[in-house]
């Protein structure tokens, strides 16, 4: 099962390379850690009911607290979930930073069905202002920046746990382009249609520290 570890237990190891410690060598740049949860307020899905219409939730309230990624196996509707982590203020990503490496990590609270797996894409987007709107759906209006494929599939081993998945190249390209937000879309990878549907946690109540989605960024 994989846990969150704490960012400062991370950052010392990190730094350990480049002389945490006194035992590495000076000459090496210092690292740094930053632990960004998404914005509650800004993150949500958006789910395809026909050809041109579209049902958007944003926002996190006390009857919303996850968002949905997949293909719903039993109205066959496609979601495609959004993340918002802002960059800028206290505890983000400067914008001289060069990034060494970033993780995104979901808690799934769900898979329907669970025998199911599901391929999953992560696209960068930019959204802004950070509301969501029809076309973000679509790939064509709303490209993606960058892309990452996550291997191996979403599966019922994953269901009640965090997945980690890696996406420096997504965080190094809006870094490169000074995006105050790391903005994500998250789908069903391109391919036939696969009738699995993902519930990622976004909890706002006490289980938030534990379980909302969360971006960990190591620069330099």
């Amino acid at each position: 099962m994989y846990v969150r570890i704490p960012v400062l237990a991370v950052a010392c190891g990190l730094l350990g390379l480049s002389g945490c410690g006194g035992g590495g060598d000076n000459s090496a740049p210092q690292t740094f850690q930053t632990q960004i949860y998404s914005d509650a307020s800004f993150d949500g899905d958006i789910e395809q009911i026909g050809t041109n219409s579209f049902t958007i939730t944003q926002g996190m309230s006390s009857s919303v607290q996850s968002v949905l990624a997949g293909i719903d196996p039993v109205g066959n509707t496609e979601f495609r979930a959004f993340l918002d982590f802002p960059l800028t203020g206290s505890g983000g990503v400067p914008g001289s930073a060069a990034i060494d490496s970033a993780f995104l990590e979901l808690y799934v609270d769900d898979l329907q069905p669970a025998a199911g797996q599901l391929p999953l894409r992560v696209d960068l987007v930019a959204f802004q202002p950070p509301t969501l709107i029809a076309t973000d759906f679509d790939r064509t209006a709303q490209p993606a920046l960058a892309s990452v494929i996550v291997t191996p599939d979403i599966s019922s081993s994953d269901i009640g746990k965090f997945v980690p998945i890696d996406v420096t190249a997504l965080m190094v390209e809006a870094q490169r382009r000074g995006l105050a937000d790391f903005q994500v879309r998250i789908m069903e990878d391109l391919g036939p249609p696969i009738p699995v549907l993902m519930v990622i946690d976004d909890s706002t109540g006490a289980n938030r520290a534990s379980r909302a989605p969360l971006l960990t960024v190591t620069y330099f």
